[in-house]
């Protein structure tokens, strides 16, 4: 979950460059006159100057016009693209193969897909999670990252708050995805999109149920769409039970919850359906596979 030795090295040649410029454009610290200086700092001065650099982002634009330090048109894009930086409160909530997943305090959350840079984040800030904490995630090369510096807050979490952060968590992939990219602009969900993300899980349905109803009542033709969703939630529940009592390989119809047919195939099971559901039911009809061990 980290950026390769290549890049991280690249980040570095970058960062810090940006940083000096910024404190001699401002004229934050006397120390740290080059990168090589400024990498030596105490980690409060360097913050110093990275906050002046959010505060003021149009140096980005400036030091890409000026290259002080001749960086290649490749190296400046990357640069210039940090003006979609994202600089916010976090909960680094979970460790992931591919990436940290550092879930925003909005509301709809968001969850954001975040590489470390030379040192995995169990490293920097230890296994326990999740951990609140400050921090800045810049966009590299299609992906996103720090900007080298986390904050944490000196707070630890009781099952209540660990219970709303892992549904935060669950609505934000459910809305959104994993956000792996910055700048992330949000796209405008259909109403079917919109009921399939309220249904996704317990938590989304108890939550937004007043708007679930809103959607079916202006929208008659989402019932089917609600009926599918929920078969759906209702196969892994029921597909479990009759795993248990020894059923295999089969095909079976559920409607609003309740098995009405089975069968060895799906033609079977749809012929079944056809005769006994009444023609307005029809479609909310959910057929799935029971699958063989």
């Amino acid at each position: 979950m980290k950026l390769s030795e290549k890049d991280a090295e690249l980040f570095y040649k970058l960062n810090p460059a940006l940083l000096v410029y910024t404190n001699q454009r401002k004229g934050i610290l006397r120390a740290g006159a080059t990168v090589e200086e400024f990498m030596r700092l105490p980690i409060e001065e360097m913050n110093k100057v990275r906050e002046a650099l959010y505060k003021h982002p149009k140096l980005i634009d400036s030091f890409v016009q000026e290259n002080p330090y001749n960086f290649s048109q490749d190296e400046l894009e990357i640069v210039r693209s940090w003006k979609n930086f994202l600089k916010d409160e976090f909960y680094l909530f979970r460790y992931l193969k591919q990436y940290a997943i550092f879930l925003d305090d909005d509301s709809p959350p968001k969850a954001y897909g975040v590489l470390a840079l030379k040192s995995d984040f169990q490293e920097i800030v230890g296994p326990w999670l999740p951990i609140f904490l400050k921090a800045v995630l810049l966009p590299f090369k299609g992906q996103i990252i720090y900007d080298g510096i986390l904050i944490p807050y000196p707070v630890t979490f009781g099952p209540g708050i660990r219970r709303d952060l892992k549904e935060a968590y669950q609505e934000a992939k459910a809305r959104f995805g994993i956000i792996t990219s910055l700048p992330w602009v949000e796209k405008e969900e259909s109403d079917a999109e919109r009921l399939k993300s309220y249904l996704s899980t317990e938590a989304m349905r108890e939550k937004y149920w007043e708007e679930i109803e809103k959607l079916i009542k202006k929208d008659s033709s989402l019932l089917t769409v609600y009926h599918q969703e929920m078969g759906k939630i209702h196969a892994r529940t029921l597909g479990r039970r009759l795993s248990e009592i020894g059923l295999r390989n089969a095909w079976f119809a559920i409607l609003e919850g309740e098995l009405v047919a089975g069968g060895s195939t799906r033609e079977e099971v749809e012929q079944i359906v056809d005769k006994i559901v009444p023609g307005k039911k029809r479609k909310f009809a959910y057929v799935f596979h029971l699958r063989g061990r």
